[in-house]
């Protein structure tokens, strides 16, 4: 009797591990995590820098002119989700808020006077960014 007794409360507890085992095999299942989808994404070998306005030009107007250059990658100007790591797009940032999505490496940007943090990234194809983010060295300039 004593094994019959001891076989019934063994059954509860295999049957509440085969539960917590399902639970977490179904939790596993869920979404990605933003880390995990970061990870997927391409490298890239490209630089890309800012070659006007120079850092701390003092400039008049309503527009800057915008000059940027990239060496290990070149613009394409399709959008597409058959990203490569040397294909992809600029985007502009001004004082930290994106201002342009660009298929160059020339615009002119609408100012007013005050101090301005100018900055690109080169983005795939797709406008997602690489794993690690190509970003350019940040340009400060002022306008009058």
């Amino acid at each position: 009797m004593t094994s019959r007794s001891a076989q019934g409360r063994a059954a509860p507890a295999v049957l509440g591990v085969a539960i917590s085992l399902l639970i977490a095999a179904c939790a596993s299942q869920s979404s990605p995590t933003p880390q995990a989808t970061a990870a997927v994404r391409p490298s890239s070998p490209a630089t890309i820098n800012v070659k006007q306005p120079a850092s701390g030009a003092q400039l008049s107007g309503t527009s800057v002119h915008v000059v940027l250059g990239i060496t290990g990658a070149r613009i394409v100007p399709v959008t597409t989700t058959a990203i490569r790591p040397d294909e992809g797009h600029v985007h502009l940032y001004v004082n930290n808020a994106l201002v342009s999505m660009n298929y160059g490496l020339e615009q002119d940007i609408a100012v007013t006077p005050g101090t301005y943090v100018l900055k690109a990234e080169f983005v795939a194809a797709d406008h997602a960014p690489f794993n690690p983010r190509v970003w350019s060295a940040e340009v400060f300039f002022t306008v009058r």
